[in-house]
């Protein structure tokens, strides 16, 4: 394991839109920092590419898409609270502003000021506004962008490059995209030109148009870093990662080739600091397309639903598993009853294929699933007891349950599994919410550096159900250098990898 897992930096997911209504939404996120090596050179160089590059002609693509770019701004209330944690105090021990977003552009006001109504308890509602940008896809008025940038707004207008204003009516908008389609009441409007993201290749030339800081029309440029990312906010969009400089308010923006077509919506950034680091994620524009169909025709988009907890397979869980390498979304918890309940998928299982998709990573099957149409039927290939096994599902509706993603980045050592551990008593089971299992009253050794803690229930070894201490040894004792265990805590249901002695 990488030694600097032991102290994990801090990055801030955040959404790029300006202001209360957008950048709000920004979470934390852990990245592990990556350990530099250093690479010899080679002995003998290889010998040069002989194609010459040509750089695109971004002026001749902002000159001409440039004008279908445009600046939203939102506005509405927000309620926020002036209690500070429940206890009872009087209404002038409530801090001002409390419950406010630190980056809303009125909180040092209220601070400074109060809450409107001199610092009553409850909610109180307070202005908000924000900017973000967006494109139109039809001269007669449609207008995409992404959902967080009208999140909460009660008005909306769309500012286009001549200085024209409209007021826009937000048709719908999908949270779990993150896509969102407006309507003004214009014709003859210039529209962009839609592209395909799936010929876009890492290294490739991109350019970006927004309004960074309310800064309209602001154009960047940069490279297409990687594709098929999936970032850690319950999302089901496999995300382009570019270097193009966005930053609060290139929300919803167009992301263009060199081509000058459209093939993403810029949505969200990696940073420390809320703005621009190098790393920045935009939407690919079959997913936002899509679901902008489905909001034009019904007010909604849907997404389909398996119905499982997947975590990510690492070296650990391959060696566990028999697996030839590290890949595919380790199922952690089956939803009783749903989809993949009914397909056979058993906790345990690893997901290698979806249809005709490889799963590598964990992350590859919400963004498959979540792109499929409720009800239809999918190929599923699983990795199960050291062989392939195809199983099929048909999907159900996401609105049914929450899809989940587990995670386990658990250290390992090397040593005995060093659990002490008894049968679960049946009120006991009825408590976790398993039929059975075994108690873990004492972790040592590596099972204790794994993560796992006094107070966990072991349901499996290695994908085998376990119910006495006796088919644990047994289970470990077949085990190679690695055993992946089942726990129960809180509610949920995780794997993690043990290394062994």
């Amino acid at each position: 394991m990488n030694t600097m897992l032991a102290t994990p930096r801090r990055l801030v997911l955040a959404l790029v839109a300006a202001g209360a209504l957008g950048a709000t939404g920004a979470g934390l996120v852990s990245a592990h920092h990556a350990r530099a090596e250093t690479v010899a050179p080679a002995a003998v160089a290889a010998a040069p590419l002989a194609t010459a590059v040509t750089l695109p002609d971004f002026s001749q693509i902002t000159a001409r898409y440039g004008p279908a770019v445009v600046n939203i701004s939102v506005s509405g209330m927000r309620k926020v609270s002036n209690d500070d944690d429940g206890d009872a105090a009087p209404p002038s021990a409530a801090p001002r502003g409390q419950g406010m977003d630190p980056n809303d552009p009125f909180a040092e006001f209220f601070r400074r000021y109060g809450t409107p109504g001199g610092g009553a308890r409850g909610a109180q509602a307070v202005p908000m506004r924000g900017q973000g940008s967006g494109f139109i896809i039809d001269a007669n008025g449609l207008v995409l962008t992404n959902a967080h940038v009208v999140k909460g707004a009660s008005e909306v207008t769309v500012k286009l490059t001549d200085r024209r204003e409209f007021r826009a009516k937000v048709l719908g908008s999908d949270p779990k995209t993150d896509v969102a389609v407006l309507k003004i009441e214009a014709k003859g409007l210039p529209t962009v030109q839609l592209g395909n993201s799936r010929d876009l290749k890492v290294g490739e030339w991109v350019l970006a148009i927004g309004s960074p800081y309310g800064l309209e029309n602001t154009v960047t440029a940069g490279v297409v870093s990687a594709k098929g990312r999936s970032l850690p906010d319950d999302s089901f969009v496999p995300f382009i990662q570019t270097d193009a400089a966005v930053n609060p308010g290139n929300s919803g923006g167009p992301l263009f080739n060199a081509r000058g077509e459209v093939v993403g919506i810029n949505s969200q950034i990696y940073s420390r600091t809320g703005g621009f680091q190098g790393v920045s994620f935009a939407i690919p524009i079959e997913v936002a397309t899509k679901v902008g169909q489905q909001i034009e025709a019904t007010g909604q988009a849907s997404h389909a639903r398996l119905g499982v907890a997947v975590q990510e397979v690492n070296q650990g869980f391959a060696d566990s598993f028999g697996l030839d390498r590290p890949e595919g979304a380790l199922v952690a918890n089956v939803d009783p009853g749903g989809p993949a309940d009914k397909a056979g998928l058993q906790a345990g299982d690893v997901i290698r294929r979806m249809g005709d998709q490889a799963i590598v990573a964990s992350g590859d099957l919400p963004a498959f699933v979540g792109q499929s149409a409720p009800g239809q039927k999918v190929q599923i290939e699983v990795w199960r007891a050291g062989k392939t096994q195809q199983l099929t599902a048909t999907l159900g509706q996401a609105g049914e349950a929450k899809a989940q993603t587990a995670s386990a980045e658990a250290p390992a050592d090397k040593g005995r599994l060093g659990l002490a551990l008894r049968s679960l008593q049946p009120g006991e089971a009825r408590a976790v919410g398993v039929p059975a299992g075994l108690l873990i009253e004492q972790a040592q050794g590596p099972a204790a550096a794994a993560g796992i803690q006094r107070g966990d229930v072991l349901l499996a070894v290695n994908g085998t159900a376990v119910q006495s201490v006796e088919q644990v040894r047994a289970a470990t004792a077949q085990a190679g250098k690695s055993v992946a265990l089942l726990i129960a805590r809180d509610g949920e249901k995780i794997f993690v990898p043990v290394r062994l002695g």
